[in-house]
């Protein structure tokens, strides 16, 4: 048995000593009436023994309740079991002698009648007090039963032995009793410890969940509810919530605003039908809930849980999904999909189509911004760009970052392109005033692209190309201004990409050509080397310049390609020239970025048989400054097999002196603008002079292009330290049959005195 059932059933036998005492003096008094009736000494001792048993059980259950056991110290009930059989023995004793002195020693039915049916009454109270004691009540019951059987069958006739025998009976149906009563009791006291602790249990769960909780009757009325329940409906302003209809409840709220309507009728016709479902609620404060409707026979429960955090979590996430990390601009998705929603409700009006605008904004040169100050410099001019933007452009306008240092801007209505220009002024205008970046001064202008429609047909990728087409302009005029889209861009478009496919077909097929325009050595009016110069005679177009294509295979990632094609048929039809006569070929910085240039050069030189020092490579200062690094390690080995490294166009970038120095250059290309004007501006000449002066004095070659008069090889001769010109003075780009011919004119013996005529 359970430690925490045996001490209950011990404190059960020592339940009410006033009504043992009682008992103990009733009994007393029964024994004591008989023997004066009988006049027996026998039952007045009898009575005395009641007197004494009475009070000393009495005094015992005083000194149990006073020790107080705990419900768990099975021990000390162990100890007061004993002590209650001693005393429930000892009583059952008495009633026993009782039964058996007035039954053999005393001639009295009076005092037979009083013993006996006090014996028996006493058997139905040992049963009922002391039952969850097995035994004590086997105890008690025999040493009752056993005198008054005894006293039955010393009775004389046959029928008080059959009385004694149905004692026994009456002893294993009292056992039998006192089990039930027991079992009965400790069913009770198990499913009352059980309630409990399940009551206990729910209020413990009620009081600590982390929802709020109510519970509905079959009427709709809340019968059961929690404290955050009641904190949440405390926000809403209502206090009293028990017994109230719920249904009322959120009528009331309804009413006044205090929740939305739609999820107040949602509620009430899911606990009204009894349905099942959940409901988001907004509270006062930005505070979320989410309520869960179950309900199962008539009943509901409403479970509402704080998803707030949940919400601004998912926010965030939105919010992260649609707008660029760095300026929290919308990003390109997120602005096409407000552009296409927008694009779709002008489509749907009736009526006269509402001018609509979209602008693309390009930081100018903002790669050697990254490249020269870092990115991290390079992303604090990105989110003050977009500042400076979100000032400049109208509240109503959709200002997104579309990727890298590209920005646009969405008008769902504008009145004239004219008022769109005055915009793109306004935002040009804003990138006036220098940055300052953490100590750093910079300056930094825009460039904007910009398409006005009122067709309703336009969809975002039109009207995208026909801004970035006008961006693309604006950034070709000298960047720094806008450019609103018109019809001959599209056109030029077109035939941009036009060109883009033919020439990839092109460089495919081998169908370019080369031309060849000679280097001129002062000193003997020789040959010395000739540049290769791509040309592209287009079957439908004509001739298609450098100065258009070259670029095209630089943007379309062509130019590599056509860089090793160039390599090997000037190789090739250098190898195939009289003389020490050399090649020079030109290498783009994306030849660096997209080719192994030292292979490639080294295979043309295999495959030609040409040797190293007739070849020459030529790089501008762009290609150098922009691959620094690559173009350093290329140039050097290359140098380091024999093979000649010119600086061309120089005085077009950046010329810093820096490079002159670094790089293994042997030669140095004058740009044809520092020769154009030496006839007549003294100025220039100076300046043409000291270049050429600079040059000679770093041991390099130096050559002016652009020679296209005799006045200026004349000034070139008598003024500068110029050892090589290029130019049509004396030839234009030849093809390569033509320029055998030129090389074996000019280089034939004896050399020519004066060159004066052009060829070509």
């Amino acid at each position: 048995m359970p430690t925490l059932d045996y001490v209950s059933i011990v404190r059960s036998v020592y339940g009410d000593r006033r009504a043992l005492l009682a008992g103990a003096f009733a009994s007393a008094l029964a024994a004591g009436l008989s023997a004066y009736k009988a006049q027996s000494l026998a039952l007045y001792l009898v009575a005395l023994a009641f007197l004494g048993v009475g009070l000393i059980r009495y005094l015992n259950m005083r000194a149990f309740w006073k020790a107080a056991i705990e419900s768990d110290d099975a021990e000390a009930a162990e100890h007061w079991e004993f002590r209650a059989v001693i005393g429930g023995g000892l009583v059952a004793t008495v009633y026993g002698v009782w039964c058996l002195v007035a039954m053999v020693l005393v001639d009295d039915p009076y005092a037979e009648l009083v013993a006996t049916s006090l014996s028996i009454a006493a058997m139905v109270g040992v049963c009922a007090r002391n039952f969850g004691l097995d035994r004590l009540v086997t105890i008690q019951t025999l040493l009752l039963v056993f005198p008054l059987s005894i006293g039955l069958m010393l009775g004389g006739d046959l029928y008080h032995p059959v009385l004694a025998g149905l004692l026994i009976v009456m002893l294993v149906s009292f056992r039998k009793l006192a089990a039930d009563i027991r079992s009965i009791l400790l069913s009770a006291v198990h499913g009352r410890v059980e309630a409990s602790r399940l009551a206990g249990e729910l209020d413990m769960a009620m009081s600590t969940m982390q929802h709020g909780l109510c519970m509905l009757d079959e009427n709709g009325a809340v019968t059961v509810v929690n404290e955050r329940a009641v904190r949440i409906f405390a926000l809403l302003e209502i206090t009293d919530l028990l017994g109230r209809p719920f249904a009322g409840i959120l009528a009331e709220l309804g009413a006044d605003g205090r929740l939305p309507y739609s999820a107040v009728d949602r509620l009430i016709d899911m606990a009204d039908k009894r349905a099942s479902g959940k409901v988001l609620l907004c509270l006062p404060l930005g505070r979320y809930y989410e309520v869960t409707v179950s309900s199962r026979r008539e009943r509901s429960v409403m479970l509402f849980e704080d998803i707030s955090e949940r919400i601004a979590a998912e926010e965030r996430i939105t919010f992260m999904a649609r707008h660029d990390a760095l300026t929290e601009l919308p990003n390109r998705a997120y602005f096409s999909d407000l552009v296409v929603e927008d694009l779709k409700a002008r489509r749907a009006v009736s009526g006269p189509t509402r001018t609509i605008c979209l602008m693309i904004i390009d930081i100018d040169d903002f790669k050697h911004v990254n490249d020269t100050l870092g990115h991290i410099v390079g992303d604090q001019l990105l989110t003050e760009v977009a500042l400076r933007l979100r000032k400049a452009v109208p509240p109503d306008a959709v200002l997104a970052r579309l990727g890298g240092d590209e920005f646009v801007v969405y008008r769902r209505q504008i009145d004239s392109a004219g008022a769109a220009q005055r915009e793109a002024d306004r935002i040009l205008a804003a990138f006036r005033a220098p940055f300052h970046l953490d100590g750093l001064t910079l300056s930094s202008d825009v460039s904007v692209g910009i398409v006005t429609s009122q067709s309703g047909d336009d969809d975002i990728d039109a009207l995208m190309t026909k801004a970035d087409l006008a961006l693309y302009t604006a950034k070709g005029d000298g960047k720094g201004r806008s450019q609103i889209f018109h019809t001959q861009m599209d056109i030029d478009y077109h035939y941009r990409q036009r060109l883009k496919t033919d020439l990839r077909e092109a460089v495919r097929t081998g169908s370019l050509t080369l031309a060849f325009q000679p280097l001129i050595d002062l000193e003997t009016r020789r040959v010395v080397t000739c540049e290769a110069l791509a040309r592209w005679d287009h079957p439908d177009l004509g001739s298609i310049p450098p100065s258009t294509f070259i670029p095209l295979a630089e943007e379309i990632g062509l130019i590599s390609d056509l860089t090793a094609w160039v390599l090997e048929s000037a190789t090739a039809q250098c190898s195939l020239w009289p003389g020490d006569v050399g090649v020079a070929i030109n290498i783009s910085a994306r030849d660096f970025r997209g080719a192994n240039m030292g292979w490639l050069v080294e295979q043309a030189l295999l495959r030609s048989g040409l040797p190293a020092h007739r070849l020459e490579i030529e790089v501008t200062e762009t290609a150098v400054i922009e691959e620094h690094d690559v173009a350093l390690g290329v140039l050097r080995n290359l140098a380091a097999q024999g093979i000649s490294i010119a600086l061309d166009d120089f005085g077009t970038g950046y010329s810093s002196l820096s490079y002159l120095n670094a790089l293994p250059f042997t030669k140095l290309k004058i740009d044809r603008s520092f020769v154009v004007d030496i006839g007549t501006n003294p100025r220039a000449l100076r300046l043409l002079t000291n270049v050429a002066r600079l040059g000679r004095d770093l041991n390099l070659t130096v050559v002016a292009e652009g020679v296209e008069t005799q006045e200026q090889l004349n000034i070139l001769v008598a003024h500068t330290r110029i050892q090589q010109v290029q130019g049509f003075l004396f030839s234009r780009p030849l093809p390569a049959h033509d320029i055998v011919e030129l090389i074996a004119h000019f280089n034939a013996p004896p050399p020519p005195e004066a060159i004066t005529r052009r060829h070509g």
